[in-house]
């Protein structure tokens, strides 16, 4: 890839194509029009283009296909190691930890807070 723009059509193709990615970041338009839209704003000779939001939206749904070429090529490109996706049982796994280690903390706090509000009285 040799473009943001290449690497956004990569991302397209792996989703289904224009028609369908078109479809998704413009419901209110009929899927040709959503197509031609997502066409225009991918043609780098156009003024339209995507907005950071709907690029995020394609990286999205290309992960979704298991498709990381994007990321991978915007870490090439900005001089980061290659990303390393992580699955979502295994975030929602690390979640889950980070949650209950936070409510045992706010246990122990209340403790202390219930000990200092005891000597104090």
């Amino acid at each position: 890839m040799e473009s943001v723009n290449d690497m956004l059509i990569a991302c397209v193709k792996a989703c289904g194509g224009s028609k369908q990615v078109g479809a998704l970041l413009w419901p209110e338009k009929t899927p040709e029009a959503a197509q031609r839209s997502l066409l225009d704003a991918l043609n780098e000779d156009r003024p339209a283009k995507l907005s950071p939001e709907q690029v995020v939206y394609i990286l999205r749904l290309a992960r979704q296909k298991n498709f990381h070429d994007g990321m991978e090529y915007l870490s090439m490109e900005l001089g980061y190691s290659a990303p390393v996706p992580v699955e979502p049982e295994d975030e929602m796994a690390a979640l889950k930890r980070q949650f209950i280690q936070a409510q045992a903390g706010m246990v122990d706090l209340m403790s202390r807070m219930e000990r200092i509000a005891g000597v104090a009285r």
